[in-house]
Parts: structure tokens; C-alpha cells; sequence
């Protein structure tokens, strides 16, 4: 597999579920299980990925790249409330005091919709809803204005109407931000709405790579021409079009 983006870009890994698409992100990310290993060369901003050490990748978790995960409860520590997790990467990475973190853990909150910020940030975890959640881990990931956001499968378990909100939201912010967005999908239709360009991944080889709207006008591999197919017996307006 060979893929690169460029700054601002949104990128979107598409195929079924044990395509790779998970496995590429964490091996990104250096997170990968000691079952596997990510050989070959991965760089960010020129910095190579590959061979560096628990406390670098640390650091540059936080500061220089991020991800927002399919379940929040996978992201969110159910054990502190949510305004210390939205500024504990605030203090650990730009240096912010305990009074400025948590001032910026309500502007956060209230940047990603939130509602009534000042009592989201004192609420646990469980006590927020599952789109709730999702905003909060997006606030999180985005706290620190990384270069790259990977976001796998971010929308799967919220219902329709929150599902849509949540897309919009992500739209803005890494437009706002500038940030280059690794968009990790088995939905073409959500793909077709937010990325300029996708890859089509199964049986974890990369099968496919264009502009996304060519991909779904013009499918050549014929599981991307299956995933173009079902897209369009769903009645995806996106697709269909």
C-alpha cells in the first residue's frame, strides 16, 4: 500500500469490514497490536514514523496528529469528567495552566455544539449521550490543532439525524483548522459528501485510487464497481447523481 495526502486534504480508506482500513490508521498512529507490524516507511511532515520511540509518538499523538474513534466510550475515560480530559491535551502539549486548560475545555465544548459547556465540562461520560460523547472525543482530537485528524467510522453508531450533524461538524472544523483528514469509511455515500479523494481497500491490499467522484462515476476494479453498485441500490442521493 502507498498513499499520501497534502495539507488541507481530505482522503477517505473505504472497503468492508477486515479490509485493513482500521489496521492502516493505527499503524499511523504507532498503536498497532503486538500481533502485527507495519514495515516500508511512514512520514509525517517529512518526519519518519517507522522506529520511533513509546514517548515520541506520545508526543506527536497529541500535538501533530489525532483520531476520533468509531465508539467514543473507547476514547473517553469513564473515570474523569470530561472538561479535565478536554484539557489535559491542552496542558500536556501547548502548556497551558490548570485555570487557562479548563477555560479553553469550555470554549471547546461549545465549539463542537455542545450544550450548556459549562455543565458538559463537569459531567462524566455516561451521563452524555452517544452524539454528545462523539462531540466530545472530536474536541479532544482537534484541542490541539493537529496537522492530521484520522477519523474511523466516527458516525456508525449515532442514529441518522445526529449522524448528519456530526458529519457537518467535522466538515467545518477541519476546514477551519486546516487540517488534513484520513476519513476511514465502508459508507461511499458518507465519503462521496466530505472527501475529494478515496482508496478502495480490500482484503487489505489497495485496490483503487482516484478522485472520488470519478470512483463513483467510473469504477474500474470490479469491488469498487460492487461498492459503487450496492451505494446505488440504497437510492444514496450522492451516489446516484
Amino acid at each position: 500500500m502507498s498513499l499520501s495526502m497534502n495539507p488541507g486534504e481530505r482522503l477517505a480508506l473505504i472497503g468492508e469490514s477486515g479490509s485493513g482500513k482500521s489496521l492502516t490508521a493505527l499503524a499511523v498512529l504507532g498503536l498497532l497490536p503486538d500481533s502485527a507490524q507495519a514495515t516500508g516507511s511512514i512520514r509525517l511532515d517529512g518526519q519518519e514514523l517507522l522506529g520511533l520511540g513509546d514517548r515520541e509518538l506520545s508526543r506527536l499523538r497529541g500535538e501533530r496528529m489525532a483520531m476520533v474513534f468509531q465508539e467514543p466510550m473507547s476514547a473517553l475515560n469513564p473515570l474523569m469528567r470530561i472538561g479535565k480530559q478536554l484539557a489535559e491535551p491542552l496542558r500536556l502539549h501547548r502548556g497551558l495552566s490548570r485555570r487557562q486548560a479548563r477555560a479553553a475545555a469550555v470554549e471547546l465544548a461549545a465549539q463542537v455544539g455542545l450544550p450548556d459547556p459549562d455543565l458538559i465540562v463537569r459531567s462524566w461520560p455516561h451521563q452524555l449521550s452517544g452524539g454528545q460523547r462523539q462531540r466530545a472525543g472530536l474536541a479532544m482530537a482537534l484541542a490541539t490543532r493537529p496537522a492530521l485528524l484520522i477519523a474511523d467510522e466516527p458516525t456508525t453508531a449515532l442514529d441518522v439525524t445526529v449522524q448528519a450533524d456530526m458529519l457537518k461538524l467535522l466538515d467545518d472544523l477541519v476546514r477551519e483548522h486546516g487540517t488534513s483528514l484520513l476519513f476511514i469509511s465502508h459508507d461511499l455515500a458518507v465519503v462521496a459528501q466530505l472527501c475529494s479523494r478515496a482508496a478502495v481497500l480490500k482484503d487489505g491490499r489497495l485496490v483503487e485510487e482516484g478522485a472520488t467522484d470519478t470512483l463513483v462515476r467510473n469504477p474500474r476494479h470490479p469491488y469498487t464497481q460492487r461498492l459503487v453498485a450496492a451505494a446505488r441500490a440504497t437510492g444514496s442521493e450522492e451516489v446516484t447523481r
